[in-house]
């Protein structure tokens, strides 16, 4: 390998490492890398000149650097660059002129006339005949998008591909057409199965909509049932932590009745009654607090024709009739299936009310939580008060200044 060829290889991997915007998810140092192999496994079969070679292969490293100044005229500013590097290597500059025409050859729109500009020209798109060729165009998809030059589905993006293909893409080299064309070819077989595949699903999809019977109550319905669930699972969630504080107050009491309260009989521990009665005040009142949260209210559990066909009842809540017969509620039932507008208009209520007990019961059950917050509190500080200031120590003490 020759030192121009190091040289330039050294500048270009040092450019777009550091100089390339990380959008351009194709266009990048990992695509000049392949388009070098791709040259020189041509040049291994055309056995050129040296210097041509040579000069083949640098144009291939300095192919895409302008893309560091931006997508617009990027071959011109490649060539710029390129001359550039070339001139103050004092590279030949009949050598840069025809690498230049090489970087101008891979314009999709230019059409290569000499060999070299044909090389890399084909070496350029030699991933159309890869077997990562859908990979590798997917993260050209990506990079016009990040771009913002243009966004297309992944439909659209096949299209396009197909198009590609079979009206603007041609191998120029007797080579690539003898040893790429078949891979490419199979790749072509490849977007018209996936883009057939997309076809028929679309077709799916569109025969299901039209078919399926979706109704718009079906959202109105989901809904309700979503709503009414988080309802019930946010009072299951409030008894829960009301049974806690239950459970914990029940425990508190039941050990303070058996091993606290038993040692007030003994004079010397009186100075344990007013923060013990404070301590058993304060759980006293989150039960009472807790109990309140959790218990139920009574209902009258009747209702008449009347209320019925006036639609004032609502049927989906057992307190309005857990005491009318059988054959009443079945009356009853048809007549609201009858109505669609009933039936929304029952569900409403019972999200409405299933709300105002959820709010009362999150209100009692915050007012426990502060009530035996609080108690925990102040139960500490009056026991510690009672050892601090009125316990045995301090008697003993008081007991010794008496003559």
């Amino acid at each position: 390998m020759s030192e121009i060829i190091v040289k330039t290889e050294k500048f270009v991997v040092d450019l777009l490492s550091n100089n390339l915007d990380s959008k351009y998810l194709y266009h990048n140092l990992k695509h000049t890398q392949r388009v070098v192999k791709s040259t020189k496994e041509l040049l291994d079969f055309y056995k050129l000149e040296e210097n041509e070679s040579e000069a083949i292969i640098l144009a291939a490293w300095l192919h895409d650097v302008g893309y560091t100044k931006g997508t617009k005229n990027h071959e011109k500013n490649s060539c710029k660059i390129a001359s550039k590097f070339l001139q103050e290597q004092e590279y030949n500059k009949d050598r840069v002129k025809s690498i230049e025409e090489c970087i101008m050859a891979t314009q999709m729109q230019a059409k290569p006339k000499s060999l070299p500009e044909k090389i890399l020209r084909d070496a350029d798109s030699s991933h159309f005949a890869k077997k990562s060729y859908l990979e590798t165009t997917e993260t050209l998809r990506q990079e016009l998008s990040l771009l913002d030059i243009a966004t297309y589905s992944h439909n659209e993006w096949v299209e396009m591909n197909i198009q590609m293909f079979r009206e603007k893409h041609q191998f120029y080299t007797d080579y690539a057409q003898n040893n790429w064309q078949e891979g490419k070819n199979k790749n072509l077989k490849i977007l018209v199965k996936e883009k057939k595949a997309e076809k028929q699903i679309a077709k799916k999809e569109a025969l299901k909509a039209k078919y399926k019977n979706e109704s718009p109550d079906r959202g109105i319905q989901t809904l309700f049932r979503v709503t009414l669930r988080n309802h019930i699972t946010l009072s299951n969630i409030a008894d829960t932590k009301a049974n806690i504080l239950l459970s914990v107050n029940a425990i508190i009491i039941s050990l303070a009745l058996s091993n606290l309260i038993p040692k007030l009989d003994n004079p010397s521990n009186d100075y344990l009654i007013y923060p013990t009665l404070i301590f058993l005040i304060f759980s006293v009142v989150s039960m009472v607090f807790a109990v309140l949260a959790t218990r139920p209210n009574v209902t009258s559990g009747e209702f008449s024709k009347e209320d019925v066909n006036q639609k004032k009842v609502n049927l989906l809540f057992f307190g309005n009739f857990h005491k009318m017969k059988l054959s009443e509620y079945e009356w009853a039932i048809n007549e609201l299936v009858k109505d669609k507008k009933y039936i929304y208009s029952s569900l409403t209520k019972d999200l409405y009310f299933l709300g105002l007990v959820l709010h009362r019961k999150y209100k009692i059950l915050r007012w426990t939580y502060t009530v035996f917050m609080i108690g925990m509190v102040v139960s500490v500080i009056a026991f510690a008060i009672a050892f601090k200031f009125f316990g045995p120590e301090r008697t003993i003490a008081v007991e010794a200044l008496i003559p």
